[in-house]
């Protein structure tokens, strides 16, 4: 049996192959449960009490041996099947990276976004964030919303159940009611989020679309500093040679308040259908803080004043890419967002 085992031994070191199925059938052979090495231990229990040891000791070195020798060959068959060749290495100059996956792109509402953050983030403005769903004192009732208000209406905002008092925000003024309700002046945030209005779709509005407001109250605030910080925010959204321009108008949480437009890029001021032909695209309000809203949210209205704004990025996205519909940014067409990869 010893000499049996050696030459078992021998045809072990001297076999070798590249391919995978012949090594495997290698291993079968020799290992397997119906193996060469199988069949030798089978034997090697009816041998005689003086010899087991030594035969023993042969047997687990022809185990090993095979064992050793099916890893070897399998870890040389598996560098070889992802080495180069010689005559294959082409360009080496070439830069590396070009099996790689190709990079998607954000959407065009994340990056106009992101951008009016980054503008306010260098005026000091910091970001705070609220609820989707809300209640009707942080939508309507803290901003000076009159119970009759139109906005209250099934035919500007979604209620949940049919319960008046939960319902989807139909603006991010809720966030700066909490903002005020949780601290006191001074207060300088910016409050990006997605809202809900009932409205008809159309290439120019939609029943969801995002939003970026933004307050600040302090003591001696001015409709001036609202002037001012609006003008820098625009050119530096558009370019230096963006114009604006306010329009008196009335919203409840505001005293006095404005809508601000600004020069429409998209045709150079001669009249397009997104602009109506005015040259002028308006794209958020703005005013004063109501006293009564500050009020109600626990802060001195004779000490201090302050000024709010709201902008839909959407409207803002259509300036700045010269995108003519707005339904397209929830489409999800990548022919569409695929235009966007470089501005990433």
């Amino acid at each position: 049996m010893k000499e049996k085992i050696n030459e078992v031994i021998a045809q072990v070191e001297a076999f070798s192959s590249r391919a995978a199925s012949e090594i495997e059938d290698f291993r079968i052979r020799m290992l397997g449960k119906k193996g060469v090495v199988t069949m030798l231990m089978e034997e090697f229990r009816e041998a005689a009490p003086e010899v087991k040891r030594e035969l023993g000791q042969k047997l687990n070195e022809l185990k090993n041996k095979a064992l050793e020798r099916v890893n070897e060959l399998k870890a040389a068959a598996g560098s070889d099947a992802g080495a180069v060749k010689i005559g294959d290495v082409g360009d080496m100059t070439r830069p590396g990276g070009g099996t790689a996956e190709p990079m998607g792109s954000r959407h065009p509402i994340s990056l106009v976004r992101n951008q009016i953050v980054d503008i306010f983030d260098r005026l000091g403005y910091t970001v705070a964030d609220g609820p989707e769903i809300e209640d009707d004192h942080h939508v309507f009732t803290a901003l000076n919303f009159a119970p009759e208000h139109p906005a209250r209406d099934m035919q500007d905002t979604f209620f949940i159940e049919k319960n008046p008092d939960v319902l989807l925000r139909t603006h991010t003024s809720s966030i700066q009611v909490r903002v005020m309700e949780s601290g006191q002046p001074p207060i300088r945030v910016i409050c990006p989020g997605r809202v809900f209005r009932n409205e008809a779709i159309s290439y120019r509005a939609h029943c969801i679309f995002h939003q970026v407001e933004g307050l600040y109250i302090d003591e001696s605030v001015s409709f001036a500093d609202l002037k001012q910080t609006l003008l820098h925010f625009a050119r530096e959204m558009f370019g230096e040679t963006t114009q604006i321009r306010l329009r008196p108008s009335y919203f409840p949480f505001t005293e006095p308040s404005a809508e601000m437009d600004v020069s429409c890029n998209l045709c150079g001021g001669k009249g397009c259908p997104v602009c109506k032909g005015t040259g002028w695209l308006e794209i958020m309000g703005c005013g004063m803080v109501d006293p009564n809203v500050l009020e109600a949210c626990g802060i001195d209205s004779k000490r201090y004043s302050g000024f709010a704004f709201g902008m839909g990025v959407e409207r803002i996205a259509m300036l700045k890419y010269g995108v003519g519909d707005l339904r397209l940014y929830f489409e999800n067409d990548v022919r569409f967002l695929h235009q966007f990869d470089a501005a990433i």
